[in-house]
């Protein structure tokens, strides 16, 4: 039986190269408008999809409800976004950015796209299509669904 070892242990691998990622991705969106790792995920699901559940944003986005429910709710406080109260499932409420949401994330998307573009750099292209390649497989065969 072999020993596990973290630093070959793809799951570790994984965590740490996306924690390291998001960690860099969050100084942008904490310096300019002190959003949290939770709210930023929320905004930009909301912002790419229109109108969500907080259920479908921690589904799409992989956060724990309590995570999204905090991010809402402070979203909610800077009224970036709005609160539609389910007519026929009164628990249920379907979300929505406002025009000062969506304006912030707006300032804030051309800077998140500089970072994955500084990232990627720093492989070859080959490297780049290779991770791009594997990680697309990885998805698939962990059953996340990718649009296209």
């Amino acid at each position: 039986m072999q020993n596990l070892q973290l630093d070959q242990f793809l799951p570790y691998r994984l965590n740490r190269a996306a924690a390291a990622a998001s960690q860099q991705l969050s100084m942008i969106y904490k310096r300019k408008y002190g959003l949290t790792v939770p709210e930023w995920r929320t905004l930009a699901t909301l912002a790419e999809f229109g109108e969500m559940t907080a259920k479908q944003i921690g589904a799409h986005s992989a956060m724990h409800k309590t995570r999204v429910s905090r991010a809402v709710t402070s979203l909610d406080e800077r009224r970036w976004l709005t609160r539609k109260r389910d007519d026929i499932d009164r628990r249920s409420e379907t979300l929505q950015l406002t025009s000062q949401g969506m304006q912030g994330f707006r300032k804030l998307e051309p800077e998140m796209l500089d970072y994955e573009v500084d990232l990627l750099a720093r492989l070859t292209l080959s490297e780049r299509n290779a991770m791009l390649e594997g990680l697309a497989v990885l998805e698939k065969a962990l059953g996340i669904i990718a649009r296209t």
